[in-house]
């Protein structure tokens, strides 16, 4: 792995490992605080704003939560790598500075894309309202196939019977409550996905990192081969924007990771406007 003369691990880089280790606590111990009644998740991760959980502070909070221990242990490490080169370079209220733009940038890439695939389903649902039938359902339902089979496996076969029914009776106005409701859940149910982790600033610094120190070498894990920061944080990129298009509703938040990476460019850029290096 890298190795560089910031051996000991800088403030604000320790100070946000500990943070993210205490919010981490409930999960690992797999309980709710206060008598079992507040649900960290629910109150501390980011939902889609028109969620009926989301909160505007969630889009800070949900950086210092995380899933699981595979998730905060390779977030922290890269924070821990890469964090304390560049807070050593920068210092830290510039580091800190950078952490949440990047942080904010990719939670505001992630709910946007969400957006995109969300809304379009809203708009087809208020038209299945305005003139419901059989049809209808099954054009809806074949419209958003990947998303519903995702929520409900094997979907299709089962509303052809449902609809199979309906054909039958088109006037009993109860099957036109129960497509209702149907597709009302599942957008919530879609809505309603909460995300967490600090992963959009951790691709974040990779790529200041990348951006700063290109030509220092690496060490993969898998394969156990050395290359460039370049090539590895454009390489990771590239990854990442093709599972973004090729996984929508992947449990993983590739546009996130994009945005981190996008607006820590950004960002890099304009300190460095009048400069011709990074630093």
């Amino acid at each position: 792995m890298f190795r560089s003369g910031y051996s000991t691990t800088t403030p604000v880089v320790k100070n946000l490992i500990i943070v993210n280790a205490l919010m981490f606590l409930p999960v690992l111990l797999g309980t709710n605080i206060i008598a079992g009644t507040f649900d960290f998740t629910r109150h501390f991760a980011l939902y889609y704003p028109g969620s009926e959980y989301f909160k505007p502070y969630q889009f800070v909070t949900h950086m210092f939560m995380h899933a699981n221990i595979a998730h905060i242990f390779f977030n922290m490490f890269g924070l821990w790598m890469f964090g304390k080169v560049l807070e050593g370079v920068w210092g830290s209220k510039r580091f800190l500075f950078y952490y949440f733009f990047t942080g904010l940038g990719a939670a505001a890439l992630h709910t946007f894309v969400n957006y995109l695939e969300i809304a379009p389903m809203q708009h087809s649902y208020v038209d299945f309202l305005a003139n419901p039938s059989p049809d209808a359902f099954m054009a809806f339902i074949h419209k958003y196939s990947g998303f519903f089979n995702d929520f409900y496996p094997g979907v299709e076969s089962k509303v052809n019977e449902f609809i199979s029914s309906w054909q039958q009776n088109p006037g009993n106005q109860n099957f036109i409550t129960e497509t209702d409701d149907f597709i009302r859940q599942a957008i919530e149910a879609r809505m309603n996905i909460p995300t967490v982790g600090a992963s959009g600033a951790i691709f974040g610094v990779l790529l200041a990192f990348g951006m700063l120190f290109p030509n220092t070498e690496l060490m993969l894990l898998f394969p156990p081969v050395p290359i460039k920061a370049k090539w590895f944080v454009i390489g990771y990129g590239c990854i990442e924007l093709y599972s973004g298009f090729a996984e929508p509703g992947s449990n993983i938040a590739h546009f996130a990771h994009i945005g981190g990476m996008l607006f820590g460019f950004i960002l890099i850029k304009y300190w460095n406007r009048t400069r011709k290096t990074f630093y």
